[in-house]
């Protein structure tokens, strides 16, 4: 009764696993069945998704909206995405300076008078 039974063991990278792998959670809730995602989109395509859905992504939000894709794209490009209160610091910084110059060009003209 000895049967020799051969068994094959298949390895699959870290990019290649979740593709052959199911790895959702698809017992727990319903998958949105209306959008498609290949693995052939291109740039040109992209955009075009963007534009049809541009006025259904929200303005504001942590993630999927256009604030986090302003975000995102400028710390790709290297540049500072301010806060509200960031902002707000500015203003209220550039109103004092404003009223800095203001009082030094009062007193230098009350020197002048005396």
């Amino acid at each position: 009764m000895n049967e020799q039974v051969n068994l094959i063991k298949e390895v699959y990278g870290r990019n290649t696993y979740p593709r052959v792998i199911d790895i959702g959670f698809n017992e727990l809730y319903s998958p949105v069945t209306n959008v498609t995602v290949t693995e052939d989109l291109t740039v040109e395509a992209f955009f075009d998704a963007y534009n049809n859905l541009f006025f259904q992504i929200p303005a504001t939000g942590e993630v999927n909206s256009h604030e986090y894709l302003v975000a995102r794209s400028t710390e790709y490009l290297g540049g500072v995405t301010l806060t509200e209160s960031e902002k707000a610091y500015i203003e209220e910084i550039n109103s004092l300076r404003q009223q800095l110059l203001e009082a030094n060009s009062n007193y230098t003209n009350l020197t002048k008078i005396l």
